[in-house]
C-alpha cells in the first residue's frame, strides 16, 4: 500500500485566531458547550480525520478580558466526545511537569477503553509560571529539568500500562473467577523523581496503551521524542526547517533501534481558505482587524518568559535587540529562536510580528483556493517535510468546514488521502504497528 497523508483537526474553540471569537463566522456557542466541539469533531469525522486533538493550559492566562478565555479540561471532554463519534482518534494534552503518574495512567486507559481504543496522550513538559504557582511550585522547573522529569513519568506510565495485561481478566461466572491474578505484576518503577508500585487498577486497554504523542522540538525535546513518541505535533513557518526536523527525529529514531515509519510528523497549518486568493487574503484581514494589541503583546511577552515589549514602537523594525538572548528564556526555546529569525529576516515591525503569531502562534499559515491549499500540503508531504498535517483551522467551523469540504476531496482524488477509515483505532490511522503487551520501546542509543 503507498504511503498515505494523515490530517489530524487541532480543535481549539472558536478557531486559531486571536480574532475568532469575535468573527461573525465563527461558532456562536460558549466555549463550555459541548455542542461546539461536537459539531466540529464531527466535521472532522465525516471528513475521515485521523483524530481529533486537544491542546491545555493550567493557567487562567490574559486576564485583560479582551481575548476568549476559559479551557475545558481535556480528558473529561474527549470521554464525552468518545460518545459522539465513532472512529476519530482522540488525543489529550496532559502535563509530566504537574501530574502524577498513577492518575494520568488511569484517566488514559480509561479513556482508550470508553472509545473504544481510540485515544492518545500529548505529552508536555509544562512551563509557564503561573502554572506552577497553581500546583504550590514556589520556583518553575527550568527546561533541561522538564525533560529529565519527563523521562521518568513516561517510564513509570508506561510500566503501569503493562502491569495489568487484558488476559488476567477472566470474568468467569460460572467457576467464579474474575482474575488470573498470576498475570498480574506490580510495576515498581522506582525513579529518581516518580516512584509508583503499581499494579494499576485499569486493565489493559484495547490499544494496550494510548499512542505517545509529543510536540518539544528543542534538541532535548527532539531527543525524547525519538525514543518515545508515536506522532509529533511541530509547528514550523517554512518548508525548508520542516524537513530539517523531519529527517532529524527520523534518524534519531533509528540511532534508538526503531524504524522511521514509527514516528508520523504532523507540522501544524493554519489555512485560510477562498474561491479566490483574494478571497482568503480578506479572511486574514478581518481577523487580524478584531485583534487586540494588547493581548498580542501578552502573549509575545509570555513566550519569552515574561519579556516586556510594550516599550517598543509598534511600527519600527525590530532588531536582535530587541529580543531577550533566547539561551534564557524557560519557555519553548525552539519556538522563540524561530521567531526572532523569521522577525530579522522579513524586518518586521512589532505590529506585523503581532499579526503573524495571531493567526498560528508560529505555525505553518497558509492562504489560497482549496486546489492551492491541497498543492501546498502534497508538496510538503511529497518532499520529506511532513507526513502529514495538524490542521488549525483560523474560524471554526467556517474554515473547517471550507477545508473538510473543499481540500480533502482534492486530497482524495489525487490518492492521497482515505476515502473510509480503515480500522477502528487511532494506532491504525496513524498506520502504526500494535504494542503488544510483551513490547517494549527502545531504552538506549
Amino acid at each position: 500500500m503507498s504511503r498515505m497523508l494523515h490530517l489530524n483537526l487541532f480543535l481549539m474553540s472558536r478557531g486559531h485566531h486571536e480574532g475568532a471569537w469575535r468573527h461573525p463566522h465563527a461558532n456562536h456557542k460558549a466555549l463550555t458547550d459541548l455542542d461546539l466541539y461536537v459539531e466540529a469533531a464531527a466535521i472532522a469525522e465525516k471528513a475521515k480525520f485521523d483524530a481529533v486533538f486537544l491542546a491545555d493550559t493550567l493557567a487562567a492566562g490574559n486576564s485583560s478580558g479582551l481575548a476568549s478565555s476559559g479551557s475545558l479540561e481535556p480528558i473529561v471532554l474527549l470521554s464525552l466526545l468518545a460518545a459522539h463519534t465513532r472512529k476519530i482518534g482522540l488525543i489529550g494534552t496532559a502535563s509530566t511537569t504537574y501530574s502524577l503518574p498513577y492518575t494520568l495512567a488511569r484517566q488514559f486507559a480509561t479513556l482508550d477503553h470508553l472509545s473504544k481504543g481510540r485515544a492518545g496522550w500529548n505529552i508536555v513538559t509544562s512551563w509557564a509560571p503561573e502554572a506552577g504557582a497553581n500546583y504550590g511550585r514556589q520556583q518553575n522547573v527550568d527546561h533541561s529539568d522538564r525533560y529529565r522529569l519527563a523521562e521518568e513519568f513516561v517510564e513509570a506510565v508506561d510500566a503501569l500500562w503493562k502491569s495489568f495485561p487484558a488476559e488476567a481478566v477472566l470474568d468467569d461466572r460460572e467457576g467464579g473467577r474474575y482474575l488470573d491474578r498470576d498475570r498480574i505484576r506490580p510495576a515498581n518503577y522506582a525513579g529518581e523523581h516518580y516512584k509508583t508500585k503499581g499494579p494499576l487498577n485499569v486493565p489493559e486497554s484495547p490499544q494496550s496503551r494510548p499512542v505517545y504523542i509529543q510536540a518539544g522540538q528543542s534538541d532535548a525535546g527532539r531527543a525524547f521524542a525519538a525514543r518515545w513518541a508515536e506522532a509529533i505535533f511541530t509547528a514550523h513557518m517554512t518548508k525548508d526547517t520542516a524537513r530539517t526536523f523531519y529527517s532529524d527525529v527520523k534518524n534519531r529514531a533509528i540511532a534508538y533501534g526503531r524504524r522511521p515509519e514509527d514516528i508520523v510528523v504532523l507540522p501544524g497549518i493554519s489555512a485560510a481558505i477562498g474561491s479566490t486568493s483574494r478571497e482568503a487574503e480578506q479572511v486574514w484581514e478581518e481577523l487580524d482587524a478584531l485583534t487586540s494589541t494588547e493581548v498580542g503583546l501578552t502573549r509575545l511577552s509570555a513566550r519569552f518568559g515574561g519579556h516586556d515589549f510594550s516599550g517598543i514602537p509598534l511600527d519600527r523594525p525590530l532588531t536582535r535587540d530587541d529580543f531577550p538572548d533566547p539561551d534564557t528564556v524557560e519557555a519553548s526555546k525552539s519556538r522563540v529562536i524561530g521567531y526572532v529569525d523569521m522577525t530579522l529576516r522579513e524586518n518586521l515591525t512589532l505590529r506585523q510580528l503581532l499579526r503573524k503569531l495571531a493567526g498560528a502562534r508560529g505555525h505553518f499559515v497558509a492562504t489560497g483556493t482549496p486546489e492551492e491549499v491541497a498543492d501546498i500540503i502534497e508538496d510538503w508531504f511529497r518532499t520529506g517535510a511532513a507526513d502529514g498535517f495538524n490542521v488549525m483551522p483560523p474560524i471554526i467551523n467556517r474554515q473547517l468546514s471550507l477545508f473538510a469540504e473543499e481540500v480533502v476531496p482534492i486530497l482524495q482524488r489525487r490518492g492521497l488521502f482515505r476515502t473510509d477509515y480503515e480500522g477502528s483505532t487511532l494506532r491504525s490511522h496513524f498506520g502504526l504497528s500494535d504494542v503488544g503487551r510483551g513490547t517494549q520501546l527502545a531504552r538506549s542509543a
